[in-house]
């Protein structure tokens, strides 16, 4: 797996180099301090393109977010995931809106080699806290006020589009659900299941969905409420 990193802190990304290198995990090509900078590596060379660019939402001049939207109105097909230290409900959708395959918090750091592998694989990354940001965010906005990022059916990797008729009562209650970061002991104690119960249901909305994740599961049903 090939990496970029973009992080206004060069011990920040010195660090994650150091560690992705030595476990294996991913060869580091180039790393950033500002979304221009990013940008300008991106672009600079077919070769220097990543397969995920691991990239911070706050920087000095262009931020994150800026910097991720041109990559991805270029290229279409970059695989952008934000590693940052908020965790701010508009953040977090706009991240979403702009088709990011995830979005991690710093103090996790653990999370970063499986999360690379899991975006490599197809799926899209977003932690329970991440999550539940984005539920309140979505909820709690009017039609009239919601932001654009938030709106709308796009398909993203099969994250959007199914119809929710095809799931039952029970299953769509467990959606909700997932899509409130609850994991299964949680959901089981909600819905006095076992966890194993719970865990069946899951799998059996997966499949009517054809989804392969809860996580595609959760941003389907926060998009389509």
């Amino acid at each position: 797996m090939r990496i970029a990193i973009v992080d206004d802190d060069p011990i920040v990304c010195q660090s994650l180099q150091t560690i992705l290198t030595a476990t294996g995990a991913a060869d580091v090509l180039w790393t950033a301090n500002d979304g221009d900078a990013a940008v300008a590596a991106y672009f600079r060379d077919p070769s220097s393109r990543p397969d995920v660019l691991l990239i911070d939402i706050q920087m000095p001049g262009r931020d994150g977010l800026d910097a991720a939207r041109e990559i991805l109105t270029r290229d279409p097909g970059a695989r952008i995931l934000f590693l940052t230290t908020f965790a701010d409900r508009e953040y977090i959708a706009q991240a979403v809106g702009l088709g990011a395959k995830g979005y991690l918090i710093k103090q996790d750091v653990a999370s970063v080699r499986p999360a690379l592998e899991a975006v490599m694989a197809g799926q899209v990354v977003l932690g329970a806290e991440v999550l539940g940001k984005l539920t309140v965010s979505v909820t709690t906005s009017v039609p009239g006020d919601m932001p654009d990022s938030a709106r709308g059916s796009e398909t993203h990797d099969g994250v959007s589009g199914p119809e929710e008729e095809c799931l039952n009562e029970r299953e769509r209650e467990i959606a909700a659900l997932v899509a409130e970061g609850l994991d299964n002991r949680e959901i089981a104690a909600r819905l006095f299941f076992s966890e194993g119960t719970v865990r069946n249901r899951i799998s059996a909305i997966l499949d009517k969905l054809g989804m392969t994740n809860r996580t595609q599961l959760a941003i389907w049903w926060i998009r389509s409420h």
